[in-house]
């Protein structure tokens, strides 16, 4: 099942992590950077609503989802009360946790429109269509994923590091270098402006 959502919300365009415990998944959650958590309760070595409390008491802001074959009323609110965004019950569609996983990024980030628009450009994260004055940009699905992501934190510093994180999943290849590659041919699509560089920062979006 885990396999599953996995590889389904791939194809929606997310870069996805896998634990496979609640201890590898507390860890995970604790010390790298993520836009959201799906987390179940019935995980082995550490229950998931401990690793919930446990990344809340750490400050770990991040959103959560619970995903999970519990699902009585009490349940559920136990689930909220320690500190859960949301809350889905098996059996599940693909479709509807990536759509709840995009809300909740975008209302961490300040934003309640599905539509994120910017300067002129407009990126619709329902069907990743972007738009530039009106005239429709065609993008990678990595250039989306970098764009998608600047256009949450408008106005803050974006390191390479939390790029890279962002683009890339732990198994696969990661090379910074290749961060200035996109930053250039989203400049290059969308206006050599649109991204500026913070030496030995990182980049910006504003």
């Amino acid at each position: 099942m885990a396999g599953r959502l996995v590889a389904g919300l791939a194809r929606t365009g997310f870069t996805v992590e896998r634990a496979d415990n609640g201890a590898d998944g507390y860890a995970m959650g604790l010390d790298e950077t993520y836009a959201a958590a799906i987390l179940d309760l019935g995980l082995p070595q550490m229950q998931g609503l401990d690793v919930l409390k446990r990344w809340r008491a750490s400050d770990r802001k991040l959103p959560v989802l619970i995903l999970s074959a519990r699902g009585t009323w009490a349940e559920k609110v136990d689930g909220l009360n320690a500190g859960a965004d949301d809350y889905i019950t098996k059996p599940f569609h693909v479709p509807e946790v990536a759509a709840r996983l995009k809300a909740l990024i975008r209302r961490a980030s300040g934003i309640a429109s599905p539509v994120l628009t910017h300067g002129g450009i407009s990126l619709d994260t329902t069907s990743n269509r972007v738009c530039q004055n009106g005239e429709s940009i065609e993008l990678t699905a990595r250039e989306l994923k970098m764009l998608t992501y600047f256009m949450h934190r408008i106005g803050r510093i974006v390191s390479q590091a939390e790029l890279v994180d962002h683009l890339y999943a732990l198994e696969d290849s990661r090379e910074s270098n290749t961060i200035e590659v996109y930053i250039s041919r989203l400049r290059r699509k969308l206006g050599a402006d649109v991204i500026t560089t913070v030496r030995g920062l990182g980049y910006r979006m504003d």
